[in-house]
């Protein structure tokens, strides 16, 4: 893939077929989100969309977000705050994420998926089963078929329901800007190759970050430029280049999402609840090599150092079970990813590592006291053994455009631009600039509270323009 063209333009006006008082770029979660708060707030906009039906990284996804304070969260008694969920953020990402960012986001998320439920129909559901890694509570939320898919039919149903105008196959190539800096619209390329344009008086970033620009990733994040990508191929960077090209600020670049959970060769994603609740990760000698209830997304750079950069799942039967519950696992037990041994000696036959090896690493598992790397489990593992094949992927990135807590775009010099906003993968996430910054969750959480904070901030701009509009004279 070569670096695609993307250019700013500038203008005292922009001749455009349509004008939206906001225009959103990207349909993913982050923008279908926005533009449902908008309609909410009485304010029209039309959503750009690449592809021929909005999915992007979002139908990638396993479809989780983290949220306090939520209608489903109080319904099964638990208690959380957004207060405590910030502090769940800044623990894993050491202190790394902007403080402002974080507490926006953890204060809005609850408000938005309430809000998504309750005028929009999206009926959540608590996962209360284990704790995710970093989290102190449960607070993720789901639909009930449990994938990203689902979130993005639900989100598209709502906007259909809505009729908000999504504009498909509109590759969204230059932004326009007046000499203020101040955005006035969009030209995008058309399936037969022509550009139109779209006028509008405040614009939405919710496009993309950059992990299917293999260019970028091997600039910025040079650890996983060889690595599978998990992600939506639109992920070409478009963000930051108009960034660059305006003089935006960048921040994070070096935070991203990896999963040290790939299953290869069937190219599929296996939960990481298996981990949480007592499966373990071994390389090819039939040794442990990391701790693996850290997090998956730090996971992958540890399974890509490992011997030929892969790794076995290993679990045992009640693991199974508690896989099965996963849409993703069941993708990939179907697509011939499990395998079942009755002996240490067949499982590790399998692997080709030592037998004695394999076995002293169970073994390991059953004392009381923590392992080298800090783990502490529960139980053994007993046979059945089952084990799946993985590899680390990288899936998203977490750096992009430095906003403020309103997501509005930040110049170099800190100020924000009059009317240019950006969240989800655009946009500097809340997992620092390093790969174990990533918190469960911290994708979608941007992407939702991104978009209903941005499109919060786009309509109180639209609405106090409005009010200063001067009354039409009588001819």
């Amino acid at each position: 893939m070569t670096t695609p063209h993307r250019s700013i333009r500038r203008a005292s006006r922009i001749d455009a077929q349509v004008h939206a008082s906001v225009a959103i770029v990207g349909s993913g979660a982050c923008g279908l989100t926005a533009a449902l708060m908008l309609h909410d707030a009485g304010i029209d906009c039309v959503v750009l969309e690449r592809d021929a039906a909005p999915g992007g990284s979002t139908a990638l996804s396993s479809g989780f977000i983290p949220a306090p304070g939520t209608r489903a969260q109080r319904a099964r008694g638990v208690e959380d705050s957004a207060g405590l969920f910030a502090r769940d953020i800044q623990a894993k990402a050491h202190g790394r994420a902007v403080p402002a960012l974080v507490d926006a986001y953890a204060r809005s998320i609850g408000p938005a998926l309430d809000a998504l439920q309750e005028r929009h129909g999206l009926e959540w559901m608590l996962l209360d089963g284990f704790l995710y890694p970093g989290h102190s509570v449960h607070r993720m939320h789901s639909l009930g078929q449990k994938t990203g898919t689902a979130l993005m039919a639900a989100l598209q149903s709502a906007v259909d329901a809505a009729g908000i105008p999504v504009l498909t196959q509109a590759v969204v190539e230059s932004l326009w800007f007046d000499a203020d800096d101040r955005a006035i619209g969009v030209g995008y390329l058309r399936p037969d190759g022509q550009e139109e344009r779209l006028g509008c008086d405040a614009l939405v970033l919710a496009c993309n970050g950059f992990g299917g620009n293999p260019e970028m990733v091997r600039s910025l994040l040079p650890e996983m430029a060889d690595a599978t990508f998990g992600g939506h191929v639109g992920n070409d960077g478009s963000a930051i280049l108009w960034g660059e090209a305006l003089g935006a600020r960048l921040r994070d670049l070096g935070g991203y999402q990896g999963h040290g959970s790939w299953v290869t060769p069937q190219g599929a994603l296996m939960t990481w609840a298996v981990m949480m609740e007592g499966g373990i990760q071994v390389n090819r000698e039939g040794r442990r090599f990391h701790d693996e209830t850290q997090g998956y997304s730090e996971a992958a750079v540890h399974v890509l150092s490992q011997p030929g950069g892969i790794a076995w799942n290993v679990f045992d039967p009640p693991l199974l079970a508690l896989a099965r519950g996963f849409p993703d696992f069941c993708e990939a037990e179907a697509a011939g990813a499990l395998r079942r041994f009755d002996s240490v000696a067949g499982l590790a036959a399998c692997m080709g590592c030592d037998a004695s090896v394999l076995q002293g690493t169970l073994d390991a598992m059953r004392g009381a006291a923590p392992q080298a790397d800090g783990r502490v489990f529960k139980r053994g593992l007993d046979a059945p053994f089952y084990a799946v094949k993985v590899t680390g992927a990288l899936f998203h990135t977490q750096g992009g455009l430095d906003i403020d807590s309103d997501t509005r775009v930040l110049r170099q010099d800190g100020s924000p631009l009059p009317n240019l906003f950006a969240a989800g993968g655009a946009a500097g996430g809340v997992s620092g600039d390093v790969v174990w910054g990533y918190l469960s969750g911290n994708g979608l959480l941007s992407a939702v509270a991104g978009g209903y904070i941005a499109a919060r901030s786009a309509a109180a701009l639209i609405i106090k323009a409005r009010k200063q509009m001067p009354w039409p004279t009588s001819p």
